[in-house]
């Protein structure tokens, strides 16, 4: 058994790419695109005729309905291969607008239905930005399930989790890439890998705070850089790897092993578990916040309280408004390519 196989026992694996090949290669449960995602995969020479078909039916339609109109193109055409759900992201250039995040929700999820796709299939995918978590309470009190995206600390985890969104991403990769960077010459790879990674700890740390409180949103790690992050979060809700990695993992084999006694060299065990980590009570400490998680997860932060705990933690201020600005870049590329 290869260790895709055994990950596909613990966890649901979700296809992190829009090229339609892929996903139909690696059979995933779900499937997550984002602007750069989509951009790749509509430069694709198999991606000519759907685009030429989007255009055909949807004659002068503003860029931005377009671009929306191939989202949900794209996005028909992975449900056609995976049993599950696909996140759909919002314009990243309204990450810091709720209102307008909500209505371009609502209008994706309208082409959606007029192509024949229930809801309950199709996750909106917005920033956790301050406005974005207060959008996607908004959607869900519709009806409209949301996947919170850019996701690096545990305030954004519990404002999402208060917001009862449906699913959030927390990043793996791109933490790991910020502590790497800071310490330069003094990292310590083997001693930062594993469960040690730091991108790999704040998303176990969610996970078991969610567990252990009967929070119902859905947890699934991103962002991944090796197999061996992805095997220190086995047992996550949900996980979301790239083909490369993909492709990795069925490649590669090792001994199944439950649980964490007597694990060999060769083992694959088991890293997250919600009848374990359901009784954790120790959490880190949310940064800027003098707060219990407890209460923050019954009361919700206050915007203020959101805001600094980003503010006082730099790696997720500098890769959220990194990422933002990457998929607004994005964006804007697709637009441009889509009017040449």
């Amino acid at each position: 058994m290869n260790d895709l196989e055994i990950l596909k026992q613990w966890t649901v694996v979700v296809a992190d790419t829009g090229d339609l090949s892929q996903v139909a290669q690696h059979r995933p449960q779900d499937a997550t695109t984002n602007p750069s995602l989509v951009l790749k995969a509509l430069q694709m020479p198999q991606s000519t005729e759907l685009i030429k078909t989007i255009r055909q039916r949807f004659p002068g339609s503003s860029i931005d309905e377009l671009v929306d109109r191939l989202l949900v193109a794209l996005g028909c055409e992975i449900l056609q291969l995976i049993p599950g759900r696909v996140s759909t992201e919002v314009d990243s250039r309204l990450s810091f607008d709720a209102l307008a995040t909500v209505a371009r929700a609502k209008r994706i999820i309208s082409m959606y239905s007029s192509e024949g796709v229930d809801a309950s299939r199709v996750l909106i995918k917005i920033a956790a930005t301050w406005e974005g978590v207060q959008a996607a309470k908004a959607l869900e009190l519709e009806g409209i399930h949301t996947n919170l995206t850019l996701l690096f600390n545990f305030a954004q985890a519990v404002s999402c989790a208060h917001a009862r969104v449906q699913l959030i991403s927390p990043f793996v990769g791109r933490i790991y890439d910020w502590y790497k960077k800071s310490a330069g010459a003094s990292w310590d790879e083997a001693a930062s890998s594993g469960a040690n990674d730091p991108g790999v700890r704040s998303v176990s740390n969610i996970y078991r705070f969610f567990k252990s409180s009967g929070v119902t949103t859905e947890v699934m790690g991103a962002s991944f850089r090796n197999i061996g992050q992805i095997k220190a979060l086995s047992g996550c809700d949900l996980l979301t790897i790239s083909p490369d990695l993909l492709k990795a993992l069925s490649q590669s084999e090792s001994v199944s092993v439950e649980g964490t006694e007597g694990v060999g060299v060769a083992g694959f065990t088991r890293a997250l578990d919600p009848l374990v980590d359901g009784r954790t009570t120790a959490f880190d400490p949310m940064h800027g916040i003098n707060l219990d998680p407890s209460q923050a997860l019954h009361h919700g932060l206050s915007e203020s309280q959101f805001r600094l705990a980003l503010n006082e933690d730099a790696m997720a201020s500098d890769k959220l408004s990194e990422g933002i600005r990457a998929f607004c870049s994005d964006t804007v590329k697709l637009e441009h390519f889509l009017q040449s």
